[in-house]
């Protein structure tokens, strides 16, 4: 789900990170390795798990279990567990191609390019959010927009614009993270008018599998403030065997 920048220096350093210190010693990272960081904080080589999402918007509030499957940048499963009546309900990504089952009525439904923008299983995230695989580091330039403390936590602040040839619909990304672990805080995202459209806001730190992650991630459309998509990883596995003919049609729809 991953939406996802001015260069002062040739690689996307700004001038003095790489031998910057941390407040104990520790050598900093690089913008560029920050946001890589905050790309890869899901990722794996394969991965499965749970969450649940609830969705709330001005007329109705929808909530929903869900397992998932995922493999490298461009394969995944998500089969929704609960509530009993979209049980089944399921979508699958390979490549930049979707798919949804329906088992209501025991049909597969390929979204086409025209509803890329609409909303996926009706959240704030689009289907573009779930095909997108690039790395912001590769499609933005950016910078170190500020660097201290925010409502008494150390943070570091990037802004990130896109390249000029970049295939990306948003204007500009501000991404936040902490400065102890480097978990992200906070990542608005405006328009090509650079108006505000978005913020995820992610919390609750854990340990998954071994890795220290947000476990919660709000996202809040910036023209309907009171609504809101809500995702909570409950369970997460990394590198676990997945097959190719895992992410097929025919498991779809089992």
């Amino acid at each position: 789900m991953r939406s996802f920048i001015v260069v002062l220096m040739a690689g996307g350093l700004v001038a003095g990170a790489a031998d910057s210190r941390a407040g104990d010693g520790r050598a900093e990272l690089t913008p560029r390795q920050i946001l890589d960081k905050v790309d890869d904080q899901y990722r794996g080589e394969s991965a499965k798990g749970k969450m649940t999402m609830k969705v709330v918007t001005e007329h109705w509030t929808r909530e929903m279990e869900m397992e998932f499957y995922s493999k490298g940048k461009d394969k995944s499963l998500a089969r929704i567990l609960a509530p009993k009546k979209e049980e089944g309900t399921a979508t699958l990504r390979n490549g930049d191609n979707i798919w949804n089952y329906l088992p209501k009525v025991k049909r597969v439904i390929k979204v086409p390019s025209s509803m890329m923008g609409g909303s996926w299983m009706g959240s704030h995230f689009t289907n573009d959010d779930i095909v997108k695989e690039s790395r912001m580091v590769d499609d933005y330039d950016f910078e170190i927009s500020f660097q201290g403390e925010r409502k008494g936590v150390e943070v570091i602040e990037i802004k990130c614009t896109p390249k000029p040839n970049a295939a990306v619909v948003w204007g500009q990304i501000t991404v936040v993270v902490r400065r102890e672990g480097y978990q992200p805080i906070e990542m608005v995202y405006y328009d090509e008018d650079l108006e505000k459209a978005r913020t995820m806001i992610f919390s609750d730190i854990e340990d998954m599998d071994g890795r220290r992650i947000p476990t919660t991630m709000k996202v809040v459309p910036a023209d309907k403030p009171d609504e809101y998509t809500l995702v909570r990883y409950e369970k997460m596995h990394f590198g676990v065997n997945l097959p190719d003919s895992f992410f097929s049609i025919r498991n779809l729809q089992r």
